[in-house]
């Protein structure tokens, strides 16, 4: 018996220093990816904890203990949800105001049945299409097929990784999915810092943007109706791209925890943070502000949002320890200054990479804000 508590309580520790990595700051990458999880899987973690509850016995010191660490991992291991089922309320409001469309009553942005009895999302075929060719390296983009009609709007998805690595095969469950609600999507891949810098990213992207066109026919998508859509640093590169294009065919810009002002990056970058920041930034834009500022002002969506650049929707967590929230708030707030329908999703508990489980708190979240954002600007 003294055996079984023992282990008991040391379940019960674990579980709880787990879950408690869902507000406490992750101070190293591994730890990081934990917090993810805690978070976004917490659900499914917080069968331990239950487990631990009614497994017994309850009495003595050691009981004792293994009750409130379990108690505690349970509530924290729910946080995430019930934050998330609290924000769900207004989400649907805010988009519509946005955009003006109206709300999708039919449409829900959280259900905790989602959490544990996903629907099944049928996969689509991924076809490899090769756009460009550097120094014998070739880029291709990684296409799904719209599943439902053709011509169909399409979603040209950049991936993150700070500028150096990073793959189109990142969240491709989110792809099939778009794919089966009828969009087209192109995952691209492009150059890697520092061997390549800023803008040849922006470059690869516009030349992946001329092959979806000119393949429009074959590829069963709509030429005139593009959505720009990126992740951390594949976010910065979507909104400097659909900013500066000039394109009626950029019907949208979409930004997951991403840069927008690449000064305010480098002013704010440390050498000694969880991802060495600074050398990431240094890399990618070829040095300082001082002696590569053309790369900095061009690559600063920020800097070029005016009046004509296509409504924008931002999704940021104030815990990112990758990208500052702030970004997004400044984008937000210049968005505002030269009228460009946009809205910013602004979780406050959520940290970087929060949509990694598209069933979870926060995915679902996500999931219903980019749907919603893609029917009114692709309608």
């Amino acid at each position: 018996m003294m055996t079984w508590l023992v282990i008991r309580l040391a379940l019960s520790a674990l579980s709880f220093a787990v879950a408690l990595l869902a507000v406490a700051p992750a101070p190293t990458v591994p730890l990081f990816k934990l917090s993810v999880g805690a978070m976004e899987f917490g659900h499914w973690l917080l069968l331990l904890p239950v487990f631990l509850l009614v497994a017994g016995p309850w009495s003595g010191p050691l009981g004792l203990a293994s009750v409130l660490l379990s108690l505690a991992a349970c509530a924290l291991f729910l946080l995430t949800a019930v934050r998330a089922q609290r924000y769900a309320q207004a989400l649907p409001a805010q988009l519509a105001t946005a955009f003006s469309t109206t709300a999708d009553a039919a449409t829900k942005p959280f259900s905790w049945s989602r959490l544990w009895f996903a629907p099944a999302v049928m996969p689509v075929k991924i076809e490899i299409r090769e756009f460009s060719e550097h120094d014998g390296a070739k880029l291709a983009f990684h296409f799904y097929r719209s599943a439902t009609h053709a011509p169909a709007p399409c979603v040209v998805v950049i991936h993150g990784g700070g500028w150096e690595g990073g793959t189109p095969e990142e969240f491709t469950a989110f792809n099939h999915d778009l794919a089966q609600r009828g969009y087209a999507v192109a995952a691209v891949q492009y150059r890697f810092a520092p061997r390549w810098l800023w803008p040849a990213q922006q470059e690869d992207v516009l030349a992946a943007l001329r092959c979806l066109k000119e393949n429009a026919a074959e590829l069963g998508i709509d030429p005139q109706k593009f959505v720009i859509m990126g992740r951390s640093a594949g976010g910065q590169i979507a909104k400097a791209v659909a900013y500066a294009a000039h394109d009626s065919a950029i019907r949208g810009c979409i930004a997951f925890y991403a840069p927008a002002d690449m000064h305010f990056a480098h002013k704010y970058a440390r050498s000694d943070d969880i991802i060495s920041s600074l050398g990431l930034v240094l890399n990618y834009m070829g040095g300082p502000p001082d002696t590569a500022h053309a790369n900095y002002d061009n690559a600063s969506g920020i800097l070029l949002a005016d009046a004509a650049s296509p409504p924008t929707l931002l999704l940021h967590g104030r815990r990112d320890t990758y990208v500052w929230y702030r970004q997004s708030e400044r984008l937000a707030a210049r968005l505002r200054e030269v009228g460009v329908p946009h809205c910013w999703v602004d979780l406050p508990w959520a940290t970087h990479g929060f949509d990694y489980n598209p069933n979870g708190p926060d995915g679902q979240l996500a999931t219903y804000a980019v749907t919603q954002f893609l029917a009114a600007v692709t309608r």
